[in-house]
């Protein structure tokens, strides 16, 4: 299996797109991306909270922990604070009437999720290079021909047509968009997939 197919991996699960980019702009609308997170061109929304705990979607929690080899000695940093990703159960409230509803209850059918988020990259930027703690599902929702994600030295564009990817993000990666238009994907945590 090549390295392109093993690392970015098309599910045999489907939605409609533009129940997706209709939902997304549901929730942009009552609460808008943080864009606190330390972290340039880059934010997020959660969709689901720790029960009864609203303070596990914002700030910190909102990234996670993840390592990165910052400058050339090539010696590996941890950056941001550990998740326990398996109490991240309950959808949030004000979010429950959008699509995003009916995604997250297929999906958990499916895969044992951690936090599930609308992540966005702003044009002409890129994340860092990073490792995470576990797999990446992801849904793109909005996205351009210049925005892709690098897992090792293999790049590749996932479509914004409803399918669902998960990515190898234990591996080291990035993501970015070359367009001029914001790159947005539903990146939810999943916890009980294995890459061969």
């Amino acid at each position: 299996m090549s390295q392109l197919l093993n690392d970015f991996q098309k599910q045999g699960i489907k939605f409609d797109i533009n129940k997706l980019r209709l939902a997304c702009d549901e929730v942009l609308n009552i609460k808008g991306f943080d864009t606190s997170l330390g972290i340039p061109h880059f934010a997020g929304v959660s969709l689901n909270q720790i029960p009864g705990d609203p303070n596990s979607i914002k700030g910190n929690n909102v990234r996670g922990v993840y390592w990165t080899k910052p400058n050339s000695s090539g010696k590996e940093s941890q950056r941001d604070v550990k998740i326990d990703e398996s109490k991240y159960t309950e959808f949030v409230e004000d979010f429950k009437n959008t699509y995003f509803k009916e995604v997250y209850d297929e999906l958990s059918k499916h895969y044992k999720l951690g936090r599930v988020r609308l992540l966005l990259k702003e044009p002409r930027s890129t994340l860092s290079w990073h490792r995470d703690p576990e797999p990446r599902l992801h849904i793109p929702i909005y996205t351009n021909p210049g925005c892709l994600m690098v897992i090792e030295k293999i790049a590749h564009h996932m479509p914004a047509d409803g399918s669902v990817w998960v990515t190898n993000n234990i591996k080291y990666h990035n993501a970015f968009n070359g367009g001029e238009e914001n790159r947005v994907h539903l990146v939810a945590c999943v916890l009980d997939y294995k890459f061969n």
